[in-house]
């Protein structure tokens, strides 16, 4: 009987090789899944070609709801940023594509799980935690880790002899991933940290330079720390992305280039697009500013770079990660308003920011005559926090 394996499946150079390769190597029935996470494609036609590249059969499924609604937005909640800057748009895609593989994989009767994952790269653990995560007993293929191929310029090669279409050339030898949350690119020209990206290396966003002359200001209304609300219309989670994404998209919006920290231990350098993401990020922030109190503020803050190592790594299904999520979910209740923003020549600026829930006193905070806060009482306050100074001051200088 021949191995039955549920492939996780984009059509991009990898995959298409993996198809064949697994029927030759394996003796095996492949099952290729592609999941819809809003990255533009024409996936009838990705779902033709893995059928015409040998796959038994070929599922494709719109997850993009699901995405963000159950991923993206616990992600934002958290305010999660790998390193200070990445905002995690390849991490959060993998679990819930790996999840759907496990999925189809108990649907159909499967033996094994592959994905086309690098021995290098921070995707093959994402994936097979996940896996092993939902299904401890699975059998995984990594075809990285076991062939013959070293470079993914022998890959365009075999492509080439087996008539297996591929979106990479030469010219263009990056690797991208792209979904309703961002674009990445990685390898090729960006392998020199020296090297600036070259301008056809802009989808999501216009470079900033070529940005309108005029800012834009948007209105994001937050209900419990999601977004709901767009200029006062209330949208879907798949709508105020694509409405978002072209928004900053157009004003050059969204892009980082870094060379981050690998789970495995390697340094890479990639350039990202988040155009939707980076100005939800910047919101959220604001709403939070007015509605949380300040040591849940600063203990969250001091958790955040913990979270996001753990969706970076690939711990979405870790109970470390569902703890401090839970924790972080906790204090969003009231993480509630409407945040008016300035979107200009790749920068967004936060002008304004309003909730039923405020905190904010305009009687506190004003430098005006006031009758709520005495200001003699700071003096008994800094006196008190100075003691162990004094006390520490007096120990060193003997």
């Amino acid at each position: 009987m021949a191995k039955r394996i549920v492939l996780a499946y984009s059509g991009g150079l990898d995959t298409s090789i993996v198809i064949k390769w697994l029927i030759e190597n394996h003796d095996a029935e492949v099952i290729a899944f592609c999941a819809d996470l809003g990255q533009g494609e024409d996936l009838a036609a990705i779902q033709e070609k893995a059928l015409k590249t040998g796959a038994l059969k070929a599922y494709v499924e719109d997850l993009r709801e699901e995405f963000i609604k159950d991923y993206i937005f616990p992600m934002l909640r958290a305010n999660a940023l790998y390193e200070g800057t990445y905002m995690l748009g390849t991490s959060i895609a993998r679990p819930l594509i790996a999840k759907k593989q496990i999925d189809i994989a108990v649907k159909e009767g499967a033996n094994a799980v592959a994905h086309g994952a690098t021995g290098k790269g921070n995707d093959q653990v994402r994936f097979e935690l996940t896996y092993y995560a939902l299904k401890p007993d699975v059998e995984v293929i990594a075809p990285w880790r076991e062939w013959s191929f070293t470079s993914r310029q022998s890959l365009i090669e075999y492509a080439g002899r087996h008539g297996i279409p591929v979106p990479v050339t030469r010219e263009k030898p990056y690797s991208t991933d792209r979904n309703i949350l961002h674009i990445s690119y990685e390898g090729g020209i960006l392998e020199d940290p020296w090297a600036e990206p070259t301008q056809d290396m802009y989808t999501m966003m216009v470079p900033p330079e070529k940005a309108p002359d005029s800012p834009v200001y948007i209105e994001i209304e937050y209900e419990g720390g999601d977004p709901v609300g767009l200029n006062g219309t209330r949208l879907s989670p798949v709508e105020l992305f694509e409405k978002l994404n072209a928004l900053a998209g157009a004003n050059g919006i969204g892009r980082v280039d870094i060379v981050e920290n690998r789970y495995v231990g390697i340094k890479s350098r990639g350039v990202y697009e988040t155009p939707a993401g980076t100005v939800l990020h910047a919101a959220h922030r604001a709403v939070e500013s007015i509605t949380l109190d300040r040591e849940a503020f600063h203990l969250r803050d001091s958790l955040i770079p913990r979270y996001a190592e753990l969706v970076y790594y690939g711990y979405w299904f870790a109970p470390e990660r569902e703890m401090l999520q839970t924790a972080f979910d906790s204090i969003q209740r009231n993480v509630t308003g409407t945040v008016r923003l300035k979107l200009y020549k790749g920068t967004c600026m936060v002008v304004g920011r309003r909730s039923p829930y405020s905190l904010y006193n305009p009687e506190l905070a004003t430098f005006e005559a006031e009758k709520v806060y005495n200001q003699k009482d700071a003096e008994g306050f800094i006196k008190l926090n100075a003691l162990r100074l004094k006390v520490h001051n007096r120990v060193r200088s003997r």
